[in-house]
């Protein structure tokens, strides 16, 4: 389904809810430059550096796109997307039913879920939405739990130090929301419903957050304006 939530106003904070789920596809991909691509080449290398019978997690897998991805790309990985969301698990279950998709889908808070003993955890445009204070933490319990040599793969839009450069940059990016048949009040909406519930950090606040938490490198694999992927090792 088209993504047409914010043509009306708004009566509430963003959240994910049925009306999200049922347009979540059309909104990301409409939203986030290069999703696809930048999807794509997250399980591409995923592919390469992980072993076939390797466990992968995504955190907030939403409608699981990226694990289908996966799936179809190796099916002997073990795959796992955790949701609080049950609208976008209906999804995905049907999604990974009708291609005969091995994946465990499971409806929980990511912030309580026990995740041990994963070689990899995924985490997409996800620790945005987590309050700042409890962010480190939980990378924290990612690294924790993630098995020795294994992969951190997050996906994170982001803010800029230089705030003359913040301007132009947030410009750009309507422009691209108007370029994919957004209208200019609908960008307005969806910017207030958002206001205080996507708090992005700055690259560098991502990498030195990943940093802290004892991963050994991080590097941005993927960026575009304000969205970046980074991928970090154990």
């Amino acid at each position: 389904m088209k993504d047409e939530i914010f043509k009306k106003p708004i009566e509430k904070q963003f959240e994910f809810d049925e009306n999200v789920a049922s347009v979540f596809d059309d909104m990301i991909s409409r939203s986030v430059p290069y999703y696809q691509i930048s999807s794509n080449l997250v399980c591409e290398l995923l592919v390469k550096i992980l072993k076939d019978d390797s466990k992968v997690v995504d955190l907030g897998c939403s409608t699981g796109t990226t694990l289908l991805n996966l799936f179809q790309r190796n099916p002997n990985f073990k795959l796992f997307g955790v949701d609080n969301s049950h609208a976008m698990l209906e999804i995905a279950r049907n999604r990974a039913k009708a291609y005969g998709a091995d994946i465990k889908f499971i409806e929980d808070d990511i912030l309580k879920y026990d995740f041990m003993g994963f070689d990899a955890v995924l985490l997409n445009y996800t620790l945005q939405f987590i309050r700042p204070l409890k962010r480190e933490k939980f990378v924290r319990e990612i690294y924790d739990n993630l098995n020795d040599g294994g992969v951190f793969v997050f996906s994170e839009k982001l803010i800029y130090d230089d705030k003359n450069l913040q301007k132009k940059i947030i410009e750009i990016y309507e422009e691209y929301k108007v370029s994919q048949g957004y209208s200019r009040y609908e960008i307005s909406q969806k910017r207030e419903a958002l206001e205080n519930v996507l708090i992005p950090f700055s690259e560098d606040e991502n990498k030195n957050m990943v940093k802290n938490v004892g991963f050994k490198s991080v590097e941005t694999m993927f960026k575009w304006g304000n969205f970046a992927v980074f991928v970090a090792f154990k």
